[in-house]
């Protein structure tokens, strides 16, 4: 783990050690896309249009209200798959409160060769072994991502609150309507369906596939959540998060039990610029099964941390940088999650489960040519290193390449070009790769 800490700090000094004042392509694609926004002022007797593409030197009106939708951006947990600021936003005549309607359309389609992988998003632990002689390509595409949000944002005499909904056609057969987030937030606190305190979403490298690195923490559910600021620099939150658990049963020896312990989140953050930051995220775990020997139920604590970083060491460069490590903590993990690895069981105490230990990083390299063109390559890998064996066909680790390219043929329209690389390592040293090449085009609104 000594290595993954010193490759994060690495980036993070360096850009912390240049100059502050330059910004990057990133965000200077964040304001073409803003440019693009038009605020609808709507006062008593007429409605006013107010363009956000301000003048060198702009007004004090659209200086402010600029200032007002850039809060759309300004997200702890926003990710780069995730809505633009809509088109059109509507303020109210007291300039107290502002409201956004907007989506996204997207379609993904790929291309498998060499060993298809039977599921939509890139998972090496899905790589079936040995090979699936009837399935060695496949060509497939989806809208799934296809999204519709409502925001809101407003200020209150006891603080600023934010309203959000948000809802993807990725349910049933990758087109039904599924809520993905829905909470408020008034100050400091957040209650609702929302990501968890335990992910960074911004420190996540963009891929064209939907299911991203091996390693990646996107865990979202209802928590109620405290995150302060101070200075603009340093961040501190908790949250109590509703349960989730995913364990091995054994007929006859181990059942699953019902979930009654509140899973417990934290991170602490210094940031600096427009979004770059280091954090440290944990979580505990409070994991449940009843042992049918004994007639007993027993909570095992599950805990991982998470070491993350975004930075732009130059304007045309930003590094990613995660690297996670902890016990019974498998099913928050990309790779991991088809499994039933929170609490497996001890061949040595028939009826007893216990929390394996997992690790995983990803690093992630994003170079713009232009505010409009980038490309982007990152390497991850997630492993299952349990104290006692597992049967030689159980999986162990799996690693996850890939290299893109993304052009903002408009501020709202996006292409991109991916290749994926993948494998999957079973505990017998078997392994299998698979092979993907994958599209996306996309309009945000």
């Amino acid at each position: 783990m000594n290595r993954f800490i010193i490759a994060a700090i690495l980036p993070v000094a360096l850009a912390i050690s240049l100059h502050a004042d330059t910004k990057s392509l990133v965000d200077r694609h964040t304001d073409s896309v803003l440019a693009t926004s038009r605020i609808i002022r709507l006062d008593s007797d007429t409605s006013k249009v107010v363009r956000l593409d301000t003048p060198a030197v702009p007004t004090a009106e659209q200086d402010s209200l600029r200032n007002l939708a850039i809060a759309f951006y300004t997200d702890q947990f926003r990710h780069a798959q995730d809505p633009e600021a809509p088109t059109f936003l509507f303020m109210s005549k007291s300039a107290e409160m502002l409201m956004g309607i907007g989506g996204v359309v997207r379609m993904r389609g790929w291309y498998d060769w060499g060993g298809a992988i039977p599921g939509n998003g890139f998972m090496p632990y899905i790589i079936p072994i040995p090979a699936d002689k009837a399935n060695s390509r496949k060509l497939g595409t989806s809208p799934a991502g296809t999204a519709l949000f409502f925001q809101m944002i407003g200020r209150s005499p006891i603080g600023t609150y934010r309203l959000y909904i948000e809802a993807n056609f990725n349910g049933y057969e990758n087109r039904g309507f599924k809520l993905k987030k829905a909470y408020a937030t008034l100050g400091d606190f957040t209650v609702g369906l929302a990501n968890s305190t335990f992910s960074d979403p911004a420190a996540m490298v963009p891929t064209v596939d939907a299911q991203g690195a091996a390693d990646k923490l996107s865990k979202t559910d209802v928590l109620v959540r405290y995150m302060h600021t101070f200075r603009n620099r340093y961040s501190i939150a908790f949250s109590l998060e509703n349960p989730t658990q995913q364990i091995e049963q054994q007929p006859e020896l181990t059942e699953k039990c019902s979930s009654w312990l509140p899973e417990a989140a934290a991170f602490m953050q210094y940031q600096w610029g427009n979004g770059e930051h280091i954090r440290l995220s944990g979580t505990l775990r409070g994991l449940s099964y009843r042992n049918l020997i004994s007639q007993h139920n027993n909570t095992v604590a599950g805990w991982a941390l998470q070491l993350s970083s975004v930075a732009h060491p130059l304007p045309q460069i930003t590094t990613y940088i995660t690297a996670s490590y902890g016990h019974g903590y498998a099913s928050l993990v990309n790779d991991l999650l088809a499994g039933n690895f929170d609490l497996i069981a001890d061949p040595g105490h028939p009826g007893k489960l216990y929390a394996p230990r997992a690790f995983g990083y990803c690093l992630g390299l994003q170079y713009n040519f232009t505010p409009a063109i980038f490309a982007s390559a990152s390497f991850s890998q997630s492993h299952l290193d349990p104290s006692h064996p597992l049967s030689p066909d159980s999986y162990r680790r799996g690693w996850f390449a890939d290299i893109n390219l993304f052009w903002n043929i408009l501020p709202r329209l996006q292409v991109a070009a991916e290749f994926d690389l993948g494998c999957r390592h079973n505990v017998s040293g078997t392994h299998r790769y698979a092979r993907r090449v994958g599209a996306l085009c996309q309009f945000s609104f």
